[in-house]
């Protein structure tokens, strides 16, 4: 079955830029150049909210992964983080010195990494936002910067048309893709972590194995590609452009599989829910979608689970599966009834939801220490003063 709109949001003022699902898919975030942050219920009937703060166009937008926080990055040259509650309230950071054009949470939820105009990317602790390092080797902007999976690669994409991939401990470049097409708008890790995708100017789709350095596909299209995602189970890649379409890409089979028109000129964004049920797209009419995937007869609950478990279930064996390490080739069959009484279900919705209450009050603890440890700062700032202010005392008398 065709991927099919679920949801058509409209009340953003101007193009959206970016667009990202919270873990339990209640609620979508958008960005936009009307300089506001918009967060979407899912649920009919629920209102949106609009978060206003940001002083110039919004570039970006991301649920941390518990989703019970969004980072934006802003043409204002800061990044807010947010409690994406009634109330709206943020807490702000000079981050850059130009545009700040992407950010994005490790999959633990510690740090953010941001990219900007001002060439460089810098990575910070969520919780303290608190400045960690620099990466400074591009000549040009950086449009975009993500973690591996396992959070210990950072990948970076610039107008200097080279994709940089970075070792966090060490900090260093280990490879740099040269892009001698055009420049890079979007990149991204493979759920794998074993390569990562690239949408370029050049119209094309380009996926590296990033431990051999090689190009294992290349898509062409015949227009810029703005955005892209992968849909967790890695089998999938689902694009926009500028010719205002949103492309799936069968990455098992190396070819393009659906052409989804919706939006009126350019697809600015497109990013798959956590659980790649359903996929959301934004564009430069304003419009934020919502598409149902439809296009895997198997349950993506199973999918997931069996990737977590590190079995892979076993498909026609196509080369890139070998190449790709993609973990999961699901058949198109139906799944055989898998003999789950409801008992079992209902235990495990009451566990899920049990967990869902734990993270969110480990999100009020980290919130509350995160004003704490703010309060404590500002603190040893005000003794580190009055300490100096003694010594300047202490040389001016005895001088």
């Amino acid at each position: 079955e065709d991927p099919s709109l679920e949801k058509h949001f409209k009340g953003h003022r101007d193009a959206v830029t970016s667009v990202d699902f919270s873990l339990n898919k209640k609620q979508l975030a958008s960005g936009s150049m009307d300089s506001c942050l918009m967060i979407w219920s899912m649920r009919p009937q629920m209102r949106a909210y609009r978060f206003v703060g940001h002083k110039d166009a919004v570039m970006c937008v991301q649920f941390s992964p518990s989703g019970h926080l969004v980072a934006s990055g802003s043409r204002d040259k800061t990044v807010r983080l947010w409690i994406p509650s009634v109330k709206g309230e943020s807490t702000v950071f000079k981050a850059h010195t130009a545009t700040v054009r992407s950010v994005h949470f490790s999959s633990d939820g510690q740090s953010l990494v941001t990219a900007s105009d001002d060439k460089t990317v810098k990575v910070w602790t969520v919780h303290r936002q608190k400045f960690l390092f620099s990466l400074s080797q591009h000549i040009n902007w950086v449009r975009c910067a993500r973690f591996s999976p396992d959070g210990r690669l950072i990948v970076s994409a610039s107008d200097d048309k080279t994709i940089k991939l970075w070792d966090k401990t060490s900090r260093e470049c280990i490879h740099s893709f040269c892009e001698h097409g055009g420049f890079v708008n979007h990149v991204d890790f493979h759920p794998s972590g074993t390569c990562i995708a690239a949408a370029g100017t050049d119209n094309t789709v380009k996926v590296w194995d990033v431990r051999m350095n090689r190009l294992l596909q290349h898509y062409q299209g015949n227009a810029v590609v703005n955005s892209l995602s992968f849909h967790p189970s890695g089998n999938y890649l689902v694009t926009a452009s500028n010719d205002s379409t949103l492309k799936i890409l069968d990455l098992l089979e190396g070819r393009l599989l659906y052409t989804l028109h919706g939006h009126q000129g350019p697809a600015t964004c497109v990013a798959f829910s956590r659980t790649g049920d359903f996929f959301a797209s934004g564009g430069s009419d304003e419009q934020v979608m919502v598409w149902k995937t439809n296009f895997d007869a198997a349950d993506y609950g199973d999918v997931l689970k069996t990737q977590k478990s590190g079995t892979s279930v076993d498909g026609t064996h196509h080369t890139l599966q070998s190449e790709m390490d993609c973990g999961v080739h699901v058949k198109k069959t139906k799944p055989q009834d898998s003999g789950r009484n409801h008992a079992q279900q209902d235990e495990e919705t009451s566990l899920a939801n049990t967990l869902e209450h734990i993270m969110e009050q480990l999100d009020v603890l980290t919130q509350t220490v995160s004003i704490l440890e703010q309060r404590l700062t500002l603190t040893e700032d005000k003794l580190k003063e009055c300490l100096e202010n003694q010594q300047k005392i202490i040389q001016n008398k005895t001088s």
